[in-house]
């Protein structure tokens, strides 16, 4: 995809708690969203998926603390916006407006004594005071029907709906203001595979309509791989691989991402053994020396107790004819990982 960025998150440092006795629970992640993109973000619990959302979006519960790093926001006009920057006034104004966020167990999120109406029609007042409540009420109805919901349940209460429709509200309320970024934290969890899949498949429907970029958060691999346009894979607080969806699940260089992808059944194709990943997520209150995931890693070797890998595109041979969309020393420009069997190049911490 070459469509510009329209979200860059550089260097981003996030903890929780302060002094000698804070928990680093995001060390330097870089990531790029691109205009119209789906990006998926993967990992276990604890990897640091929610926190980034929540850093990137400055709703970080206390005691979490954005310690460092950039975060740049690509308006259409060209204009550029530092999101860390923001007073607290001009936050209100820029969240739900270019930036929404779809909460973990956002079913759950609605107030269960207000109407439909009630808390899409909200959102609507708060950011455009001068909206008619007539017009108000229409863009609610129009709203519930882009996902899939009649409009005679506007006037209906939380209680009133399945888990799926609540979630389709959620979204629904996500897409009021028309953002150019919409994140989804773990969006389908509690809800059943059948019920998964619709919701998934309208939102990449919508992606196509209107033409806003998605970053979707999940533990579940297998869902990624079918609705994202690429994948970033997180462990111990930092990015240890992006790539194409479909060159992740083909051949995924570092060896949490392939624990991932082995960790669930293949639907289609030969059977094949679920291997899992041994032994436990690091405690990042004492995160390991080097690479953070050699306790683990079946390939560790030597290095990887004391060197920290930096996130860079993977090196290839250099007898290796040259290839379209690839650099002349082997290395592929639309991936990168954090593995020291793949970057050579890649010692030391950056």
């Amino acid at each position: 995809m070459n469509e510009p960025p329209v979200l860059e998150v550089r260097d981003l440092h996030v903890d929780y708690g302060l002094g000698d006795e804070a928990v680093h629970a995001l060390t330097g992640v870089d990531i790029t969203l691109r205009r119209g993109e789906i990006l998926g973000l993967a990992g276990e619990s604890g990897s640091g998926k929610s926190t980034l959302a929540y850093g990137v979006t400055r709703l970080l519960p206390p005691p979490g603390v954005i310690t460092g790093g950039e975060v740049r926001y690509h308006a259409r006009d060209g204009s550029v916006t530092e999101i860390l920057d923001l007073t607290d006034h001009e936050l209100r104004t820029f969240r739900w407006q270019e930036i929404s966020l779809v909460f973990q167990g956002a079913m759950n999120s609605l107030n269960p004594v207000l109407s439909i109406h009630s808390q899409l029609t909200d959102v609507l007042a708060a950011h455009r005071p001068g909206m008619s409540r007539a017009a108000r009420t229409e863009r609610a109805v129009e709203l519930l029907k882009l996902v899939g919901i009649p409009a005679d349940r506007l006037s209906g209460h939380p209680h009133q709906l399945s888990g799926g429709m609540r979630q389709r509200v959620m979204i629904a309320m996500a897409l009021a203001l028309d953002p150019e970024i919409v994140i989804l934290d773990e969006p389908t969890t509690a809800l059943d595979v059948v019920m998964q899949r619709q919701i998934l498949t309208r939102l990449a429907e919508l992606r196509e309509r209107l033409g806003f970029s998605v970053v979707f958060i999940t533990h579940d691999l297998s869902l990624l791989v079918e609705f994202s346009d690429r994948i970033a894979i997180m462990y111990g607080g930092r990015i240890v691989e992006q790539a194409p969806a479909r060159d992740l699940y083909r051949e995924a260089h570092h060896p949490y991402s392939h624990g991932l992808l082995h960790s669930f059944p293949a639907l289609h194709g030969p059977r094949r053994e679920l291997t899992g990943i041994p032994g436990s997520p690091p405690d990042l209150r004492a995160m390991p020396s080097g690479c953070a995931f050699h306790p683990r890693c079946p390939r560790a070797f030597e290095p990887c107790s004391r060197e920290t890998p930096r996130l860079l595109p993977p090196s290839g041979a250099d007898d290796r004819p040259q290839e379209p969309g690839r650099h002349r020393n082997g290395t592929d420009p639309s991936r990168s990982v954090a593995c020291l069997l793949h970057t050579h190049h890649g010692f030391g911490a950056p």
